[in-house]
């Protein structure tokens, strides 16, 4: 188990967030996460932990300072832990292309060569990454997920693949099912390889056919959303869901656009959410 280093704290709403650093035995480079740890959280009274995943081109620092969030996680109670997009560095292949490489994981375990030997994000997410704050941080083995366009489907099919490991999931603006969008098409392509039957393992869409628990789901849309109907379309997945009898509540709402405004401005109900769930 890597050692953490603490590279930067401050307090905040009474809680304090912390950034730290690690050798990554999953990613095979120095990866970054932050954790906001509320003002009641020590080994007496551990706290549940929300996962937050950010979208394309994103770090932990976007959603640490646009979103709003600790407040409401402080007065929940509830640590939030958000990883970085991907692997990074000099020795860690990136393109061009702002959706794919470095700030662009999908949370896939990609198999082809460059990306293979790095690009393990699915496996760092759902198994080094809680290894790690369940050792070094006063925590409950309860917790949640949710994310953010690229993060939102990693939210989604993450939670959805490991239904019985996390109590709820919610997104914003998720991209639903990668298989069939010009960015899903393009990293799966990228990661995976041409052999499009082995892209359904990550598409949350897929995922929903063989969830083993019908976990709670949340998702907001902003119908003003920029890249709403063509990378983002929800829609096609709360109707599957809604078929299949998951406990889903969808909410589109007017004008909001794709940016941490939107986030911001309907944060506290995804908090209030998980909350149900997170005893």
């Amino acid at each position: 188990m890597s050692t953490l280093k603490l590279i930067a704290r401050h307090k905040n709403f009474n809680g304090f967030l912390e950034r730290y650093q690690h050798d990554s035995d999953t990613t095979h480079s120095i990866m970054t996460f932050s954790i906001f740890r509320p003002s009641n959280a020590n080994a007496k009274q551990p706290t549940p932990v929300l996962y937050w995943l950010s979208g394309l081109t994103c770090t932990d620092e976007n959603f640490a300072t646009k979103a709003g969030a600790f407040e409401y996680a402080d007065a929940l109670g509830i640590s939030v832990v958000i990883p970085d997009t991907s692997p990074r560095g000099k020795s860690v292949p990136d393109h061009e292309n702002f959706a794919l490489g470095q700030g662009a994981s999908f949370y896939v375990n990609a198999t082809q060569n460059p990306w293979d030997f790095n690009y393990q994000m699915y496996d760092y997410i759902t198994k080094e990454l809680p290894q790690l704050i369940d050792n070094n941080f006063p925590v409950t083995d309860e917790k949640s997920i949710m994310g953010h366009s690229m993060g939102g489907h990693g939210a989604l099919m993450i939670g959805l693949k490991n239904s019985n490991q996390y109590q709820s999931i919610s997104a914003f603006a998720p991209i639903v099912n990668p298989c069939q969008t010009p960015w899903g098409k393009a990293a799966f392509n990228t990661y995976l390889g041409p052999q499009a039957d082995k892209w359904e393992e990550y598409d949350s869409l897929s995922c929903l056919s063989s969830a083993a628990r019908k976990i709670p789901i949340l998702i907001h849309q902003g119908l003003g959303d920029e890249f709403y109907p063509n990378e983002v379309n929800p829609e096609i997945f709360v109707e599957k869901a809604k078929r299949l009898h998951f406990p889903i509540s969808y909410c589109p709402v007017k004008d909001y656009d794709h940016s941490y405004y939107f986030i911001s401005s309907f944060i506290k109900e995804h908090f209030d959410f998980h909350a149900k769930y997170l005893k």
